[in-house]
């Protein structure tokens, strides 16, 4: 599909809300490189180790962040509803919402401002950016 193709060509809205659901409800997958996990042990003054045992699982034969049993990562605090690692965090988190996955159609992309508030709403987000976000990890 050529980019004039897209039907998001034009654009997408969004705006991050920091409402934090996107890191809280069901059960997720968030994965890590040990890359990442190093840049989180630096930031939280952990070695890699204390970092991957404590906030990290196997699935798959792949890294990804734990959650906790009713979803909310790992990083995630309950009580100011923020991220406790985000100028680290992965780059799945930081690419949200601009997940191929989201982009595959206006259905997709509808069915994520169900939860996404900022999908939508706010500046106006150019194809260029879109794309850009969207192969640096393919969710």
């Amino acid at each position: 599909m050529s980019t004039t193709e897209k039907w998001y060509s034009d654009g997408l809205k969004f705006k991050c809300t920091q409402c934090g659901n996107c890191c809280t409800g069901s059960p997720g997958v968030v994965w890590v490189t040990d890359e990442e996990l190093q840049a989180i042990a630096d930031f939280r003054g952990e070695s890699i180790g204390e970092t991957r045992i404590t906030h990290t699982k196997l699935l798959g034969g792949r890294r990804t962040l734990r959650d906790y049993p009713n979803g909310d990562c790992t990083f995630f605090d309950g009580q100011t509803r923020r991220c406790t690692i985000y100028p680290v965090r992965p780059p799945q988190c930081g690419t949200w919402p601009f997940w191929n996955s989201n982009l595959e159609s206006q259905d997709t992309w509808k069915r994520g401002q169900t939860v996404c508030p900022g999908m939508g709403n706010g500046d106006l987000v150019q194809l260029e950016e879109i794309e850009r976000q969207a192969a640096i990890i393919d969710i």
